[in-house]
């Protein structure tokens, strides 16, 4: 065991025996699975000693380099040593899984020793079956006949599944359904679910307690993670852990996400639902048997309308309508923006919930009471704390409804969420280490990542990507094309990506950073791939992304047209992607509430907001994009930028920098491509 008073002993050995583990010839080159790799073994030996010396890391690591076991293999060691739990997160499902089923089993092996280790889930992920034979049981009072046909599914499958969790089902239920059969904290307690050993939250929460290496992602991480913790805790979720971010280009947002309000009509419209449906007489409130307490939900229902109605006129100005409903986001500056109408009628209805627990003796029905008081008591609280706007280092803002079914919804979130995290991860005796192939802006510089999440005193290592990009890619640089402003550039898109895409052959992300500006030139890349007999994929026409992925990796010459979610966590090594077309730069919209509010408190506190945020954030999307191309050492291709200010601009040479050392070919015109 390492002690804590014989640190730089321990120091010496974990360190020694992780560089040595790496090298050529060392303790993993015995495994056929495992290739030398410089970059690896320096990451993985810096991982150690930051480890034994209980601080934190900064991490870039290019692609290639192999950072999951260069984590996974000193932190086990660390972890079996020092009796600390390795927590492992990360930002995409897929990572998720390739640690659970690939990486993980492959460090225990390459280390022979024997590691636990397991997912966790959110616990709404989780079926309980304690609530899951009282909806059985009470499902004429609960379900409509189509959803208890949905209920009766998912009993089947409960009598069969080991993992009991949603992504195991084989078909969606409907929220309703779902939400009263899923794991709740107030419904699903150890001593409640956990003594008939059947709970599949109770064994996932033993399993994690039990596990040396615990795998999630940052969203339930921050959910989890308790902002107050002292430092003389030695532990992030538990006693005593330590936490490696992978995927860690994507921190601050989701801490920002979840650390804020997030309140919809919609939501509260399904809460009130729950306990009574007005249209189906089905709901909590027939199980109990007291109907009478019906007109109180309706009365809530009533106001959550004219409550949200009042906000959408207060809000949405009359230009920013299309077909009748608001297009985007709007910031809210000042407090009371309307008058707090649904708050007490809220109070009242939980009042008279309330009444329903003292009433009864029927352990389950309370606890399905008090839950709905507790919900309604957050929507409650929310609402308040958006209309005082009580947090003055947050910015708020109002989002309109998404699709044929969405609501509106209030929205906060911190503004700097440096100086939360600078506390809670970065202070004491807690290591957290963050790495993604995307931390640096220029020149592998880390200080802007650091600044933006509080990691100003952590260590910091760049290491390159082991692949040879000088001969595995090569970059075109559209010199002609006409900017973003141009009345002609939507033609020119067009144009560059159709000529494009017949030059290199289709297997291509065509990545946008805007809907309209995909949707315009999609008509026309589908007709070229229909003339070519290519798979065409255009994000927002059908498909899931996962499906779209899917259908891109066994096309032979697909084209994928996508927005946001395509430029980064999306894996396609091989023949199968070897081009990617950059549409534009990817400059946040500067009118978002959030990056608004960042610009702002930038520009208040003395620094360029365009220089201190904005071009550093788009140097590191523009990165990601470009690294969706070469995955393997055995991948090459080609880049296209289709956005001429890289040469125009001053600062277009930041984004030139980034794409070294693949050679640049400047093209002034779609006729200089080779045919």
């Amino acid at each position: 065991m390492i002690g804590i008073a014989d640190e730089q002993g321990a120091l010496a050995d974990l360190v020694a025996e992780t560089y040595h583990a790496f090298a050529e010839g060392g303790a993993l080159s015995k495994s056929p699975q495992y290739e030398y790799r410089p970059q690896q073994q320096e990451l993985a030996s810096e991982i150690a000693q930051t480890l034994i010396a209980q601080r934190s890391l900064v991490a870039e690591a290019g692609t290639g380099v192999g950072k999951s076991l260069a984590y996974l293999i000193p932190s086990i060691k660390y972890a079996i040593e020092s009796g600390k739990k390795c927590l492992v997160s990360t930002h995409t499902i897929n990572l998720q899984e390739q640690l659970l089923n690939k990486d993980v089993p492959l460090a225990a092996k390459l280390l022979d020793v024997p590691v636990t280790y397991t997912l966790l889930k959110g616990r709404q992920n989780y079926l309980c079956p304690t609530r899951l034979k009282r909806a059985l049981q009470g499902r004429g009072d609960l379900f409509t006949s189509s959803e208890a046909m949905e209920l009766k599914r998912v009993y089947e499958w409960s009598l069969e599944t080991e993992d009991g969790t949603l992504s195991d089902l084989d078909f969606k239920p409907s929220y309703k359904v779902w939400q009263q059969v899923c794991s709740e904290a107030d419904l699903c307690s150890q001593k409640r679910c956990g003594s008939n050993g059947k709970c599949h939250y109770q064994e996932a929460r033993k399993r994690a307690n039990d596990s040396q290496v615990i795998i999630l992602n940052h969203n339930l991480f921050f959910s989890l993670l308790d902002l107050d913790v002292s430092d003389e805790i030695e532990g992030f979720l538990f006693q005593r852990d330590f936490i490696v971010f992978d995927e860690a280009h994507t921190l601050e947002n989701v801490a920002a996400k979840q650390l804020g309000l997030n309140i919809s009509a919609g939501g509260l419209r399904m809460e009130l639902n729950k306990i009574f449906n007005s249209r189906n007489k089905k709901g909590v409130l027939r199980s109990a048997q007291r109907l009478d307490l019906a007109p109180s939900v309706e009365a809530v229902l009533d106001h959550a309308g004219e409550f949200f109605d009042a906000v959408s006129e207060a809000v949405f100005p009359d230009g920013d309508h299309l077909n009748g409903r608001p297009q985007s986001e709007v910031r809210v500056r000042e407090p009371d923006l309307v008058e707090n109408t649904l708050g007490a009628p809220i109070q009242r209805l939980r009042m008279e919930l309330s009444g329903i627990v003292e009433d009864t003796e029927d352990e389950m029905l309370q606890s399905e009471v008090n839950d709905a008081v507790r919900r309604l008591g957050e929507v409650q609280e929310g609402i308040a704390q958006f209309l005082n706007m009580e947090d003055e280092h947050s910015v708020y803002w109002a989002e309109p409804p998404r699709g044929d079914f969405g609501s509106m919804t209030l929205r906060s979130a911190p503004i700097d969420i440096a100086d939360r995290l600078r506390s809670v991860l970065f202070s004491g005796k807690r290591s957290a280490i963050m790495t993604s192939a995307t931390l640096s802006v220029s020149g592998g510089d880390l200080q802007y990542y650091k600044r933006r999440v509080g990691a100003e005193y952590a260590s910091e290592l760049v290491v390159g990507s082991p692949f040879d990009l000088a001969t595995q890619m090569e970059t075109y640089v559209a010199s002609g094309m006409s900017e973003p402003n141009s009345q002609h550039y939507g033609q020119d898109l067009t144009t560059w990506i159709t000529a494009f895409l017949q030059y290199c052959g289709g297997r291509a992300f065509v990545l946008f950073t805007s809907y309209r500006d995909m949707m315009l030139v999609s008509e026309q890349v589908q007709k070229l791939c229909g003339r070519n007999g290519w798979d065409c994929f255009v994000q927002g026409t059908g498909s899931s992304r996962q499906a779209m992925l899917e259908g891109f990796r066994q096309s032979e010459n697909g084209v994928l047209l996508g927005t946001d979610s395509f430029w980064t966590g999306v894996d396609v090594p091989g023949e199968a992607l070897s081009n990617v077309i950059i549409a534009r730069l990817p400059f946040e919209v500067p009118s978002h509430p959030v990056v608004q509010a960042r610009l702002e408190d930038i520009k208040n506190n003395g620094g360029n907001s365009f220089m201190d945020y904005s071009l550093p954030e788009a140097v590191l999307k523009f990165r990601q994009g470009v690294g969706r191309l070469i995955r393997s050492g055995k991948d090459k291709g080609k880049v296209l930028i289709l956005d001429s200010r890289v040469v125009t601009k001053k600062y277009g040479s930041t984004f030139l920098d980034c794409l070294q050392p693949s050679p640049v070919n400047f093209v002034k015109s779609v006729n200089e491509l080779e045919r």
